[in-house]
């Protein structure tokens, strides 16, 4: 069986943000702090389990500031794909979970209204995202 989430002391920031709003009040410091912990918790996860490591990558500093700006209650973030979510994940109450990524049952590796709020579609192929935001405005 493989171990949970510990607590290995360089994550204590990201283990403090459940949702959205966690992190509308994190300064500069904090949030470039913030965006190394979600980078590692993303590579931890995603050597041992799989995933899409690449484009996840590429929008941490992107979804961490659409956090900062952007009240998530009453606005919607629309991702193109689900493999550019893992940071969203994180920082919407699944990072404890974030272990059991790909697993039957566990965090999935698209986005899915099931698994959070803030999930506003199901978004998995590419460009599926233009219609959906269509539908949303």
């Amino acid at each position: 069986m493989e171990e949970k989430y510990s607590d290995s002391g360089m994550d204590k920031l990201l283990k403090t943000i459940s949702q959205p709003q966690d992190v509308q009040h994190l300064n500069l410091n904090e949030l470039m702090q913030l965006a190394g912990e979600c980078r590692r918790r993303i590579i931890e996860v995603t050597s041992k389990r799989g995933g899409h490591l690449a484009s996840s990558l590429g929008a941490v500093e992107i979804t961490i500031a659409l956090f900062k700006l952007f009240d998530l209650e009453r606005d919607r973030i629309v991702w193109d794909v689900g493999h550019q979510a893992y940071t969203h994940k994180l920082l919407t109450g699944r990072n404890e979970n974030f272990d059991t990524l790909t697993e039957s049952g566990g965090v999935k590796k698209f986005l899915s209204r099931d698994e959070s709020s803030f999930d506003h579609f199901g978004a998995g192929h590419a460009s599926t995202s233009i219609s959906a935001a269509l539908g949303m405005a």
